[in-house]
């Protein structure tokens, strides 16, 4: 199990996972809560948690960036796939494709 977190591939696409389905709990249940039952604690915490994860995954794109395992067109369409729903699971399988090309070369 430690050797696959080893994968800075690997690691971002979990954080991208954790982000994608964070993104998806603001506008399904979040943002209803919020304005239509005026719930305000559970999305608080909602927010405050993918606030975080959005943070962690840009670090971590721009880390994938500076160790050269991504190119700037892949960059580009990762900082994207960040702001578009369901992006960061449009982006998986690319990142799966280099996650696998890293491993083999490693």
């Amino acid at each position: 199990m430690m050797d696959i977190l080893k994968n800075p591939l690997h690691r971002f696409r979990i954080v991208a996972l954790f982000e994608g389905v964070s993104f998806l709990l603001i506008f399904g249940v979040s943002l209803p809560l919020k304005y239509i039952f005026e719930i305000r604690t559970l999305p608080y915490i909602i927010g405050m948690s993918h606030g975080v994860l959005f943070l962690l995954y840009i670090v971590l794109a721009i880390a994938l960036i500076s160790a050269r395992h991504v190119n700037a067109g892949q960059f580009g369409r990762i900082l994207i796939a960040s702001i578009i729903p369901f992006g960061t699971f449009f982006n998986d399988r690319m990142l799966k494709e280099r996650q696998l090309a890293y491993s083999e070369a490693s």
